[in-house]
């Protein structure tokens, strides 16, 4: 009788976990769906540091999204490029927004803001940023279609 040697072994486990990457990737969207919940999550991150610096400095912040060239500019220079594959939807208060065709949201020294929704999208699924105008809170996450 011969035992399994650790080589043997080790081939076993790394197929085991290449199939439960590849279908963890296929369950969630694949390559697209992971760059959607990276953009969103990014986006969120720079509105709530923008919103952080305003109070810290007491002082309007603004962030700034240009939905056409899927560029975005947060405070203190901060700035990035969203995927090509991504759809850019911006609504919001058009006089904050630094030129034509894009879009911003100022944070107060106070916490609020002047609101906004940011939709990203990709082959039919959609994350949305939203920030409340009042308080300044940031929401982020996928939207769910809730057809049965």
């Amino acid at each position: 009788m011969h035992g399994v040697s650790l080589l043997e072994m080790l081939l076993v486990v790394a197929l085991i976990a290449i199939i439960g990457l590849i279908t963890a990737t296929a369950m969630n969207g694949g390559i697209d769906g992971m760059r959607l919940r990276n953009a969103g999550k990014e986006v969120a991150s720079q509105l709530r540091y923008t919103r952080t610096q305003a109070i810290a400095k007491g002082e309007m912040q603004r962030f700034l999204i240009d939905p056409q060239s899927r560029r975005w500019e947060a405070a203190n220079g901060r700035h990035g490029q969203l995927p090509e594959a991504l759809e850019v939807h911006f609504r919001g208060a058009a006089q904050v927004g630094a030129g034509t065709g894009q879009g911003g949201i100022a944070f107060h020294p106070d916490g609020g803001s002047s609101g906004g929704t940011i939709e990203l999208s990709v082959r039919g699924a959609l994350w949305r940023i939203d920030v409340a105008w009042i308080t300044g809170e940031v929401r982020s996450g996928p939207v769910r279609d809730n057809a049965p």
